[in-house]
Order: C-alpha cells, then sequence, then structure tokens
C-alpha cells in the first residue's frame, strides 16, 4: 500500500492511496473460505461449494468490501498520525479519480480532496485587555423578583368592576341591524374577553367600569381588526365563519375575574425559600443571593462574547479552502441544495474560524472535563429549570436524580461536555487577561444586549 499527500497552498489537500492485491488477498481469501462454509447451493453439501464457484458469485463483493474498509482505517489513521488538521469528510477528487474496476485484481488507486485547517497561533496573556460587565443586583430588580413571585403564588377572585388585566365571562348573542337578538345568529354561553387586549380603541371604551349584570353591545370585528382567529375563539366557532361577520353582538357580563398576587408576608416567603426565611428583609437578602450567581451567567456570556471578537481581530483574516468546504457542506446537505450553501456558507465560516481559535484556547490553557464537572452542570441546569417555576427549594437528591437520568443520553453528555468546556475556559480566561470591569445595572446590560443582536 502507498499513500502519498499534497498540501501546496497550506489549506487544498490532495491524498493519493493505492492498494495492491497483496494488501487485501490473505482477508478476502479468509472470507471466501467462511462464505464455502455457509453457501447453500443446490446439488452441493454444506462446505463442499467448489472454490471457483464461490470466487464468481461472492468474490467481488468481498473484495469491494475489504479494500474499503482497509481504505477507511488507512486514511484516518494516516490524518492522525501526521496530526492534519481536517476540516469535515475527504472528498474524492472530481479531475483524478478514476472509475475502479474490483473484477480485476488492482492496483485500486483512491485520490482524495482534503479540507485542512489554516495555521494560526491564538493566545491570550496578561497583557491583553478584555471588558467584562458586573451586573449590579438593585433594588428594582429585587422589587422585580419580589412581584415576580408574588404573582405566581397569586390567585383569582372575582371583582365588582372591571379594571386593568381583569378577564370578564359572559353570554355573547348575534345582533340583528335593530339591535335585537338575531333569530339562528351566533350565541355563545361562557365568552371571555380581556378588554386590555381589544385593539380597537372604541370598542374597547365601551367595557369602561363594566359590572356583572351588564349588557354590552360591541362588534368583534372592530374589537380585534383583522384578527379573525381572535373573533373566532371567542364566539367559540370556526374562522370561515367570522370570515365576513359584521354584526354587533350583545355581551352579558357574569363574572369578572381579577388576578390579585399574593400578599408579600411569610406565608410566601415559606412557599419560595422554605421555613428559614421570616422577613421581608431575609426574603430580599435570599433573592440577591440567588439572582447574583444568574446574573454572573450573564456577565460571562458577554466576555466570551467579546473575547471572541478580541480574538478574532487579533487572529485576522484565515485563509479557508471555500470551494472545497462549500462541497463538503453540500455534501452534507444534499436536500437543502447549493441556494442553501451560498447563503449559509460565511456564517459557516464564522463559526468555524472561532471553533478553531477556542480549540487552541482549550489546550493552551489545560482545559479538561471531568465526570463530576458534567454532574454539576446538568444539576445547575436542573435547578435553573425548577427556578423557571418559582421552584428554588428543590431537595439535593431529587436533583441527582435527574441529573442521572439526564447523563444517560448520549445528546445530553454531548451537549453537558460542550457547556462545561465553555464555563471552565471562560472561567480560567478571566483570570488570564486583564478584564477591565464595568459595573452595570441589569436593565443597561440588556439593552447593551439588545443593540449587539
Amino acid at each position: 500500500m502507498n499513500i502519498s499527500f499534497e498540501c501546496a497552498d497550506k489549506v487544498n489537500g490532495l491524498m493519493t492511496i493505492t492498494i495492491e492485491k497483496a494488501d487485501y488477498e490473505e482477508k478476502v481469501e479468509k472470507e471466501l473460505k467462511n462464505y464455502r462454509k455457509r453457501a447453500q447451493v443446490p446439488g452441493f453439501r454444506p462446505g463442499m461449494v467448489p472454490m471457483g464457484l464461490i470466487k464468481r458469485q461472492y468474490g467481488t463483493a468481498a473484495k469491494v468490501e475489504e479494500v474499503n474498509r482497509l481504505l477507511g482505517e488507512k486514511l484516518y489513521a494516516y490524518i492522525q498520525e501526521n496530526k492534519i488538521k481536517m476540516l469535515g469528510e475527504p472528498l474524492p477528487n472530481e479531475e483524478k479519480q478514476q472509475p475502479q474496476d474490483f473484477a480485476q485484481d488492482g492496483p485500486f488507486t483512491f485520490v482524495f480532496d482534503i479540507a485542512v485547517a489554516p495555521e494560526f497561533t491564538a493566545e491570550l496573556t496578561a497583557k491583553d485587555k478584555v471588558d467584562y460587565y458586573d451586573i449590579k443586583v438593585d433594588d428594582k430588580l429585587i422589587d422585580e423578583q419580589v412581584q415576580m413571585y408574588a404573582s405566581q403564588a397569586g390567585e383569582f377572585v372575582e371583582a365588582q368592576e372591571w379594571s386593568g388585566n381583569d378577564t370578564l365571562k359572559g353570554d355573547l348573542r348575534q345582533l340583528d341591524a335593530n339591535g335585537n337578538t338575531l333569530e339562528g345568529g351566533i350565541q355563545t354561553e361562557g365568552g371571555m374577553i380581556m378588554p386590555s387586549y381589544i385593539k380597537g380603541e372604541s370598542e374597547k371604551k365601551k367595557f369602561e367600569g363594566a359590572k356583572p349584570g351588564d349588557i354590552i353591545t360591541f362588534n368583534p370585528k372592530k374589537a380585534y381588526p383583522e384578527n379573525d382567529a381572535e373573533v373566532a375563539a371567542l364566539l367559540k366557532t370556526d374562522k370561515e365563519q367570522v370570515k365576513d361577520l359584521e354584526s354587533d353582538f350583545s355581551f352579558q357580563i357574569t363574572e369578572i375575574r381579577h388576578f390579585q398576587p399574593a400578599a408579600i408576608d411569610e406565608k410566601l416567603f415559606e412557599k419560595v425559600f422554605g421555613e428559614d426565611v421570616k422577613t421581608e428583609a431575609d426574603f430580599r437578602k435570599r433573592i440577591s443571593d440567588m439572582v447574583k450567581p444568574q446574573l454572573q451567567v450573564n456577565s460571562d456570556f458577554k466576555f466570551m462574547m467579546d473575547v471572541r471578537k478580541y480574538m478574532e481581530k487579533k487572529v485576522g483574516e484565515l485563509t479557508f479552502p471555500e470551494a472545497l468546504l462549500k462541497r463538503v457542506m453540500l455534501n452534507n446537505n444534499k436536500d437543502k441544495g447549493a441556494d442553501f450553501v451560498e447563503k449559509n456558507f460565511k456564517p459557516s465560516i464564522d463559526e468555524l474560524k472561532w471553533h478553531l481559535i477556542k480549540e487552541q484556547l482549550v489546550v493552551a490553557n489545560n482545559v479538561k472535563v471531568e465526570d463530576n464537572d458534567l454532574k454539576e452542570m446538568a444539576k445547575a441546569a436542573i435547578r435553573q429549570q425548577f427556578a423557571q417555576y418559582g421552584m428554588n427549594n428543590i431537595p439535593d437528591d431529587v436533583v441527582e436524580n435527574y441529573a442521572n437520568e439526564q447523563l444517560k443520553k448520549r445528546e445530553n453528555i454531548d451537549q453537558y461536555v460542550d457547556r462545561a468546556i465553555d464555563a471552565k475556559l471562560t472561567e480560567v480566561l478571566k483570570g488570564v487577561v486583564k478584564l477591565n470591569t464595568k459595573e452595570v445595572s441589569f436593565e443597561e446590560f440588556n439593552k447593551m444586549m439588545q443593540e449587539q443582536q
């Protein structure tokens, strides 16, 4: 077997592999003997089929299988041994690859195009300065969290007059031109209306000061202009039936439901954090302690965005084998076509550049992920999911069990590996570069992030 590799421009590699008869003959002969033992051919006892017949029937297939096995094995071994940084998968060279006649004994020659990563050096030291936005936990942010918990623990109560975001429940009757109930018209029991969401201002005003028992005449199509789905949902019918609807409707209010947030008291404190929180000051302190690490995640995310921008500028433009990478991308997205490749190629190259930079930073800073890192990452993600539903005092054993189940799935493990690498690299780089720390409010931080999108 002979393998050669050329890469004149350092990014477009050409690999040629020649497989001789001696490379595959022994394995093919052995496989054909196994075929002979199993072959069921009329007129011959098992294991007594003439070898010439076996070779005619199975010889070419066995040869193809062994040559392909050798080809893949030797190709990837060569790449690994020679430390070739291949991008994507090898593709047959469109000009030099000739058809192979496997009915013959060879030699068989295969020519592959190999996309090679550009050579560059990515490093960060204490001489490099990167912004870090420290989000402060101020009273406004804590107030918002307190109100969120109060809302999550709130309930609907009956009200005697509509206000704010109250919901009205009642019966709807389609009216004729004279304002009377239309015989055979649409009638809906228990319709639900939130006047604050009505788009038509003239229709919305009709509900001001509404009380249980009131009958309000309004026009649903004017209340929700160009939104037949909303009108159909209100009238509990289909969009086709309301498509040309112009009638007014009467709405007799049977109930007004007002959402009442929970009182900010010991009952709420216990529900959110457990029995050890007794006062509002303690409650606010616990919120602050809980929010700080969550905000640090945001700060770290922005830091890595800035590291990426800084490193991409520091590394400069890189030369990629674009024509070959487009072929690779098209080969991986055959159902989407060339237009998809052209549209998404530049963003893909941008992500590839950052991936290569990050790879070097991970190696240079000796970032490694252990099993315990994955467990802790899974547990943090699970606690965050529970916290979204206001559940902050989940027992450790429950979280542990959830994490163990998550880590039984391969796709979850890959996800947590990536997240753990990012988290560890972020922490390391914060200690490597010079941080230009800037304190900002959560509101200022969000505004800044929105402007970057």
